[in-house]
């Protein structure tokens, strides 16, 4: 880009509409490579983050801009299938006029104002990509959940959030109600249903009256956007806060160069909308003019995904280790994926030996990316890049990664150590502002000039990162992070436990699964264990999310009785 029209573009970026102008008139019309080369250029660091923005504004409704003058492909912006014929499909326009209806809701009937907290609480559905860029344009901070959050979970981060309006479906409806007379700031509830439910107001209804009218909320680079819940070893799960820039801009450089998204390309990351990584999608696929793909996907079906791939026009896939771990277990010569030509993974450690069993058989590379709640892709094999199996890949920038002691050194080439990302003496912005509530939890994450990931590995001479472990106890099953203490509390519900101790182990399918050694109180101890073993497990699930629940059910390793059995 010459000098002069980059300047141009960071004026518009700095003004206070934004890239789009005040509501109604059309944005400059640029080349899409030049302004997409812009919010690269911010992303990577070298430029000013502007000191207003906001990702509805000045990214989705700038493509709607350009897709009317002819800049984007006839591809939608949304597509969503649900695997029985149901489809929907929203180009940039169309999604624009979605989400002022869907902001209008939120406004009007929610009474949200900027700063207010929603939970969003869904499973795949078309609403919760409408919701969450409604809650953009209103300047409500969206906090998404898993669908599995029990009674006590919702109860919990319903009242540590303070989150004044919650949207979910039938099947969590129940559970928000048991617990809703226990958290007082919670004023609104909407309902994603065919169907009426007492108390709660019926959204699809709602989103059908609404205007297609609505003027975005000014919003500064570092207001909030979106809070995440993440497990720790102690304590309750710790909520993570992300600014309208650090995710708004912070995806522009991996989206363009780990995922290698272009205007063309239809992008379809399995993730649960409760995890980063279905925001992660969201913030790298649109600001490069993708498609975002979602099938409903109820529950993970290896068949279902692989026919996904030969039936629709995708050509980038994104799944969890685990996943692939599942698809490379099917005949993969017997699909043809016609249009796929770029495929992901992170979340977890990635077995080399289903790497090589994907390439061998569908021809493409396992591109892994390692980031956390609190950041956005550290390390990343990146498209084009040479590919050591086994390695996280390279430092993904602006981050500065470093393999630290632990006082905060820097470590020579092979020796173990801390993963960190320096944060002085600039911090960069595209990182969570902090721990909310929780300003010791905020420090003890610095050591020095860096930020301590929790995660140990090793850099090798060429720059190339290999995960060894956790430096704490946290599990990681499937990609979902699991507190033991959260598992030894829900057990010691139960009056049959007198002590639990909550440990990893490994799996060839997970990675790791929840192993639970349990001392029993005295008057269970004659019980017979399979079935004592069974009960243990549905009361886990009950208590608490049901991805939580201890999965060896080897009675002799399950339910121990007495200390120090290993």
């Amino acid at each position: 880009m010459m000098p002069w029209l980059r300047g141009r573009v960071l004026k518009v970026l700095r003004s206070a509409r934004g890239f789009c102008g005040p509501h109604g008139q059309p944005p400059p019309l640029l080349d899409p490579q030049d302004i997409v080369a812009t919010w690269e250029a911010i992303s990577l660091g070298r430029q000013p983050v502007p000191e207003y923005f906001n990702f509805a504004h000045d990214v989705l409704d700038l493509w709607s801009q350009l897709e009317k003058a002819g800049h984007r492909p006839p591809i939608p912006a949304f597509w969503w299938v649900n695997g029985a014929g149901g489809e929907v499909k929203w180009n940039f326009e169309q999604l624009g006029q979605q989400s002022r209806r869907a902001a209008n809701v939120l406004r009007d009937t929610c009474s949200l104002q900027p700063g207010d907290r929603m939970m969003l609480v869904l499973p795949r559905l078309p609403e919760w990509w409408l919701v969450s860029v409604a809650c953009i344009r209103t300047g409500a901070v969206m906090i998404p959940g898993v669908s599995q959050l029990t009674e006590k979970d919702l109860k919990y981060r319903l009242q540590a959030s303070r989150a004044k309006s919650i949207i979910t479906s039938d099947s969590l409806a129940p559970r928000v109600d048991a617990i809703s007379a226990d958290c007082p700031s919670l004023q609104t509830k909407l309902l994603v249903s065919d169907s009426s439910r007492p108390g709660w107001m019926n959204f699809r209804e709602l989103l059908r009256e609404a205007s297609t009218e609505h003027n975005c909320v000014r919003t500064k680079s570092q207001d909030p956007l979106a809070i995440y819940f993440t497990s720790g070893t102690t304590g309750a799960p710790k909520m993570v806060e992300h600014s309208q820039a650090s995710y708004g801009l912070g995806f522009v450089a991996s989206g363009r160069h780990w995922v290698d998204l272009t205007k063309s390309d239809i992008f379809w990351n399995t993730s649960d909308t409760g995890w980063v990584k279905a925001a992660w999608t969201l913030f790298s696929a649109w600001p490069n003019g993708s498609c975002i793909f979602v099938h409903e996907l109820p529950r993970v079906d290896a068949k279902v995904i692989l026919n996904t791939l030969s039936s629709f026009p995708i050509t980038t896939l994104c799944c969890v280790p685990t996943i692939f771990r599942l698809l490379v277990q099917e005949d993969l010569t017997r699909y043809q994926f016609q249009s796929l030509r770029h495929c992901l993974t992170g979340g977890e450690a990635l077995n080399p030996d289903v790497r090589e069993k994907w390439k061998s058989q569908v021809g493409l590379e396992l591109h892994e990316g390692y980031g956390q709640s609190e950041t956005v892709v550290i390390c990343a094999n990146s498209k084009g890049m040479k590919i050591k199996s086994g390695s996280m890949g390279k430092a993904s920038p602006p981050y500065d990664v470093q393999i630290v002691d632990d006082e905060g050194n820097i470590l020579s080439p092979g020796e173990e150590g801390n993963v960190a990302v320096r944060v002085r003496p600039v911090r960069p912005f595209c990182f969570f502002s902090c721990y909310l509530d929780n300003p010791e939890k905020t420090e003890a994450s610095e050591r020095g000039d860096f930020y301590i990931t929790g995660d140990r590995a090793h850099k090798d001479k060429d720059g190339y990162f290999w995960f060894m472990g956790r430096n704490d106890d946290v599990i990681n099953s499937s990609s979902y992070r699991i507190g033991p203490v959260e598992v030894e509390s829900a057990l010691a519900e139960h009056p049959a436990v007198l002590e639990a101790a909550v440990v990893s182990s490994p799996d060839p399918i997970r990675g790791e699964v929840v192993k639970a050694f349990i001392v029993l109180s005295p008057t269970y101890s004659s019980q017979d264990p399979e079935k004592l073993t069974r009960e243990l497990q549905e009361h886990v699930k009950r208590v608490t999310a049901p991805y939580k629940y201890p999965r060896k059910n080897c009675p002799r390793r399950f339910l121990e009785r007495s200390k120090g059995v290993n």
